[in-house]
């Protein structure tokens, strides 16, 4: 079973209710939760203990903006072989500019990092609303984790809390590019019941990056359906109809590669 598979069936059964957007919104706060595996999201031979730290809260982060919430506080949860690094980790984690309210620590033969985020948002778009004639944006360019991953690194993924709340004022769905636009593309067109047009020549690509790095994925960046586009970079339109165009690639968990 895949991971959208597995989440359909549990709505279906009732099991569990609002999980289609990046974050939940709970009487006025906006919450999110993401998982870090040492060997699926990051190995240390690309990163160190501070750079975790900073990425795992930046993640996090990025749904909040993706929501148009103003961070508030993030509680942490560490599995790991031993607490050597956890202070360099705290201060990669607190570079990120919110406060550390909670979590837990265990041991564990390989490191886990768990991150929740707590925001607050005026109003959050969701991915069910985007409409035929909106146009769709994007808030930066993509392909600089692939780019990085080349060259054995990984970039810092960006913030886009302000860009977020901005586009969450007028925005009709919006989400952050974490499985490649495609995938994340479609996420807004299925939840919408809408087609979504890309026009892959005016997407933004970080220096070093082509086409094929689309799908890589990991870029953080939002992408919203607007009737504005508050002079963010238009890469498509909405339309009537189903899925996604041209289609591309992407990450999915429980797929082999």
């Amino acid at each position: 079973m895949r991971e959208l598979e597995l989440l359909a069936a549990l709505e279906r059964r009732g099991l569990i209710v609002g999980v289609e957007h990046d974050a939940a919104e709970i009487e006025g706060l906006v919450v999110t939760q993401d998982a870090l595996v040492e060997g699926v999201h990051f190995r240390f031979d690309l990163l160190d203990w501070h750079e975790l730290g900073y990425r795992a809260a930046a993640v996090n982060i990025s749904d909040l903006a993706a929501s148009g919430a103003e961070p508030l506080a993030l509680f942490v949860s560490l599995a790991t072989p031993c607490l050597d690094d956890a202070v360099a980790l705290y201060e990669g984690i607190a570079e990120a500019g919110v406060p550390v309210r909670g979590g837990d620590t265990t041991a564990s033969p390989h490191v886990v990092l768990g991150v929740t985020a707590l925001g607050r948002s005026d109003r959050v778009p969701g991915r069910a609303g985007a409409r035929p004639g909106d146009h769709v944006v994007v808030t930066g360019p993509l392909g600089a984790t692939a780019v990085g991953f080349r060259e054995g690194r990984l970039p810092r993924p960006p913030r886009r809390v302000d860009e977020g709340k901005r586009l969450a004022r007028v925005a009709t769905a919006m989400l952050d590019i974490s499985d490649g636009l495609g995938v994340d593309a479609s996420h807004i067109a299925s939840r919408s019941g809408v087609r979504i047009a890309l026009d892959l020549e005016a997407v933004p690509l970080a220096p070093g990056a082509t086409r094929d790095d689309l799908a890589f994925g990991e870029d953080y960046e939002l992408l919203a359906t607007t009737p504005e586009p508050l002079g963010f970079t238009v890469i498509g339109r909405v339309e009537a109809g189903s899925g996604v165009a041209p289609q591309l690639g992407g990450w999915e968990h429980f797929v082999e590669p």
